[in-house]
């Protein structure tokens, strides 16, 4: 009696851990899904005159149209896109009336390493963004090659001169380049999947404490009849 009643309390209690890891899991996906929103939301809204103060803190995802000049000389950002494959992300100087900062113009293939493209004026509408594409393991930028690994805003805007404000086109600026415009998808939303595996192992252990709850009372070939 005493075994089996140790059984079920231990059985119980880790039941209900991991019952609690699994709702949380969930609560913490209702938190995430209401950021996303809000974030979709920011990104689609109307765009606005570039702010004469920015903040990376506040502006992140701003959606601005910005006039001006985009400058000759490029940075390429190695970068894959799914069904496509490897290309660049090519990143140039944008001379506004008072000020220069960085344009994200978006995506071309390796092949277009070195066509020329469209340089001079133009009017860009993007979103403001400030990546963090920058672990241990992210390569040091081959200068000689021009290929980065990441888009280090502060970096790029030393290489080029601008402020470490970087617009990320969703407007096209070249027939050749395909913007990427921002979005949530590459923000991690695992939780669900989190959820479903704490409730899984909560499934398994509770027909495991089933288990051995049946095999602990069911008699034995050697208990007497």
């Amino acid at each position: 009696m005493r075994r089996t009643l140790f059984l079920l309390i231990f059985s119980l209690a880790g039941l209900g851990v991991l019952l609690w890891l699994g709702t949380w899991q969930v609560q913490r996906l209702a938190w995430k899904q209401e950021i996303l929103s809000e974030i979709d939301s920011r990104i689609a809204a109307e765009p606005v005159p570039l702010p004469q103060q920015v903040s990376e803190d506040e502006d992140k995802y701003l959606p601005v149209t910005v006039t001006g000049d985009m400058e000759p000389g490029e940075i390429h950002v190695l970068v894959s896109v799914k069904q496509v494959g490897a290309g660049y992300r090519i990143i140039q100087s944008f001379s506004t009336e008072d000020r220069t900062i960085l344009v994200d113009r978006g995506f071309v293939p390796t092949t277009a390493k070195q066509t020329d493209r469209l340089t001079g004026p133009m009017e860009v509408t993007g979103n403001l963004h400030w990546p963090d594409e920058i672990d241990s393991y992210t390569p040091e930028a081959d200068i000689d090659s021009n290929i980065w690994f990441a888009r280090d805003v502060p970096n790029l805007a030393a290489a080029l001169g601008t402020e470490p404000i970087l617009l990320i086109a969703r407007s096209q600026t070249d027939p050749g380049v395909t913007p990427l415009p921002v979005d949530t998808a590459g923000i991690p939303n695992d939780h669900l999947q989190y959820a479903i595996t704490w409730f899984g192992l909560a499934l398994v252990w509770a027909a495991m404490t089933g288990y051995f709850l049946w095999r602990n009372r069911a008699p034995s070939e050697s208990d007497p009849q």
